[in-house]
């Protein structure tokens, strides 16, 4: 029989680790890590395998606010399917939340409060290799030659949007529409905010919620 599923939402600013930690969790909790176009490419073009039942997934669909809001599933681990896959996803206004309401009802929303001004420095210095999507962060994961791609050799570029004359304005605007999704999964009773600067000293608290939630496959030593 298939085990009790859990909805659960990732919410946080840019900048804020939501990959990583989707990613961890994924590590930890025998999942499969896709994007979220992958997601749509095989949810909802045809590949119904992520569909069966007991299957282990955090799961998300991007889509307008008018219609489908992004939503992360988390079900418990069944021995019978073989992993699941995690995507980076969180309702990024109050109208795809209300959206994610009319898909699903969720159990658990874990909410990044990173400082940001942390978040200012982190996005300005990140760099990216265009073709791959691989990404460097100039002060705590830098590429091994100043410029350019570990594997290829090629230039990095900076995204627009991570320039620091964009970062603030994309900060603003990210708070203003978070509040009322806060403010509304907060009144639910289901959010678990956790706040730091370091995505290594913020983990192990995620890592025991959904401990609670989910049985692990990995010590949260071993991720």
């Amino acid at each position: 029989m298939a085990s009790k599923l859990l909805r659960a939402v990732v919410l946080g600013p840019p900048g804020s680790g939501k990959g990583t930690v989707c990613e961890r969790i994924a590590r930890s909790f025998g999942l499969q890590h896709l994007s979220s176009g992958q997601f749509l490419r095989e949810s909802l073009g045809g590949g119904g395998g992520m569909m069966r039942s007991g299957a282990s997934r955090v799961s998300g669909v991007q889509g307008p606010s008018s219609s489908v809001g992004p939503s992360c599933k988390i079900h418990t681990r069944s021995s019978s399917v073989r992993g699941g896959v995690v995507v980076p996803c969180f309702p990024r206004t109050l109208g795809q939340a209300e959206a994610l309401d009319r898909i699903c009802e969720l159990d658990l929303v874990i909410s990044l409060n990173i400082p940001f001004e942390t978040l200012k420095d982190r996005l300005s210095a990140r760099w990216v290799h265009p073709a791959s999507g691989r990404v460097y962060n100039m002060d705590f994961n830098p590429p091994h030659v100043h410029g350019v791609d570990d594997l290829t050799g090629e230039p990095l570029v900076q995204r627009e949007d991570d320039k620091p004359e964009a970062v603030a304005a994309r900060l603003r605007k990210y708070k203003d529409a978070a509040k009322p999704v806060i403010e509304l999964y907060k009144s639910r009773g289901i959010l678990h905010s956790f706040s730091g600067t370091e995505t290594n000293k913020i983990w192990p608290y995620v890592y025991t919620l959904l401990s609670s939630k989910i049985p692990p496959v990995l010590s949260d030593e071993e991720n």
